[in-house]
């Protein structure tokens, strides 16, 4: 089951820091069985022996009822927003009223416990008594389910430890001991409620599971090299005393509502800015994020203007070198961080200047125009990226406006996914299997010409090709005219590569 890691806090007491889901999901499935076995005797099924079996598994997996006040108590605690409605509901084994109105988290657990109770029903061999259930959990589960346990002494050896293992859950895990170090620095009670209140707002927004990558993006503005387990260490250095964690605080809000914002081109943050929405969707497509510290940095020091001069250039420049050229990520983040680094400090004053120190990474137009020329797209894992090149071709051959979210085309293989042995006539069949997802086999086409022309000859295709709306696609029928080849496929995406070369290009080159 994974390492359990745990902070002792006495003999008896620990803080589960990595291990909670699991834990937490193990006692829904004890709760099931237990109250599995209670229906069993309240229909008369074997009852007194029933009840035993419940209160043993209780009182072994789950807590202690009360002498005085008989309420069933829990050995395990969740978090604030969930532990009311686990002691309240769950472990005495109660219905809410409305599950609709229950927070998520909690919500889930409710689910998860209802889940247990229908395969418990569903499970032929454990419907018939309560012998079977019984041993579920104190066979089973509590001998052939094994934990790696590890016991810290605080929150740094923690993170030690998380460095090593790199254990399942890591980033929930981390953005947990991040909080819980901050806030151990703050000992005001009403600045631990406005600490709590600011952190709860602080990643709702930039959402809990993105919270180290927001960070770590963060401190690079002026850290290099910062990799995912350094992270705690650098604020441990940073926040120091209730002054600098809201120092830190404060940093973070400001960059908040950004950061959530680069990854969604209909934010609220674009509706008076929407010139930079198209370079958001373009970099969501090429799936980079790299850039982020340079426009954390560019968004507060340069005009709105320039802003989107900047993130139209991060663009171009993803686009060349990560899309087509692929080349190694490992250089992207110091050459960012170095350019976020100089726009603080002043020596970047202009998208110009900024681009002077990202050059490293923009890839020349020989190689642009040499990887292009080859370049091979999977239209079932890709398919958004082959639209959007595919739409920004068309625009520039035809002056028309095609937009590869809204525009009604889908995307044609001229030398079809599945050819018949007619193709190997002209298109040798030694050559299809490389060929078929090479973007220059790959045009736009009206969805009811796709379906109709299929698989179908190239010959049978060129009617449907040269009555399209697309100029992309009637301009086949000039490369090739009378069949198509691999010669006649190269020389397209040759001539696409050429005209890529200016389309994607940045305007200080």
């Amino acid at each position: 089951m994974g390492a359990l890691v745990v902070e002792g806090k006495s003999d008896r007491e620990f803080l589960i820091i990595d291990g909670q889901q699991r834990l937490a999901t193990l006692s829904l499935l004890a709760l099931a069985v237990i109250s599995k076995l209670l229906n069993h005797a309240e229909r008369g099924n074997d009852p007194e022996a029933n009840r035993e079996r419940a209160a043993a598994l209780r009182s072994r997996f789950v807590g202690e009822k009360d002498p005085a006040s008989l309420v069933e108590s829990s050995k395990l605690f969740l978090n604030e927003t969930d532990d009311p409605f686990y002691q309240d509901y769950l472990v005495q084994l109660r219905s809410p009223r409305n599950p609709r109105g229950l927070p998520k988290s909690s919500r889930l657990l409710w689910e998860c416990f209802q889940y247990y109770q229908k395969r418990l029903e569903d499970v032929a061999e454990l419907v018939a008594g309560g012998t079977a259930i019984a041993e579920l959990m104190s066979e089973t589960v509590a001998r052939q389910l094994v934990f790696i346990l590890i016991t810290v002494e605080n929150e740094i050896n923690a993170y030690m430890v998380f460095e090593t293992l790199n254990a399942r859950g890591l980033e929930l895990t981390t953005t947990d001991l991040l909080k819980n170090y901050l806030f151990s620095q703050v000992q005001v009670p009403a600045d631990l409620k406005a600490l709590q209140r600011r952190w709860r707002t602080l990643v709702a927004t930039i959402r809990q599971e993105r919270f180290p990558e927001f960070l770590r993006y963060h401190l690079l503005c002026e850290h290099p090299k910062i990799r995912s387990q350094r992270l705690f260490k650098l604020v441990r250095e940073q926040a120091r005393s209730p002054q600098e964690v809201f120092v830190l605080l404060d940093a973070l809000e400001a960059r908040a509502e950004l950061f959530a914002a680069l990854s969604d081109p209909n934010h609220g943050y674009w509706a008076e800015l929407a010139d930079a929405r198209p370079y958001i969707r373009e970099l969501d497509i090429f799936r980079v994020r790299q850039m982020t510290p340079l426009l954390f940095t560019v968004w507060e020091r340069f005009s709105k203007a320039d802003f989107v001069r900047v993130l139209k250039l991060v663009s171009v420049i993803s686009f060349r070198y990560s899309v087509v050229s692929r080349l190694n990520t490992n250089a992207l983040e110091p050459a960012y961080h170095q350019a976020a680094k100089a726009v603080l400090e002043g020596i970047a004053r202009n998208p110009a200047q900024v681009f002077d120190r990202l050059k490293p990474i923009y890839v020349d137009d020989a190689k642009f125009e040499q990887d292009f020329s080859l370049l091979e797209l999977d239209t079932g894992q890709r398919k958004k990226l082959a639209k959007y090149m595919l739409a920004r071709l068309e625009h520039d051959f035809s002056g028309r406006p095609c937009d590869p979210d809204t525009d009604p085309a889908t995307i044609e293989h001229v030398l079809p996914e599945n050819p018949s042995e007619e193709w190997g006539e002209q298109f040798p069949r030694e050559h299809w299997e490389s060929s078929v997802y090479r973007l220059g086999n790959l045009t736009l086409l009206e969805s009811s010409s796709n379906r109709r022309v299929g698989n179908l000859s190239y010959l049978d295709k060129l009617p449907a090709y040269a009555g399209s709306a697309y100029f992309l696609t009637r301009h086949i029928h000039q490369i090739a005219p009378e069949q198509w080849s691999p010669d006649h496929l190269n020389k397209r995406q040759r001539e696409l590569a050429g005209r890529a070369a200016r389309l994607w290009r940045s305007e200080f080159a």
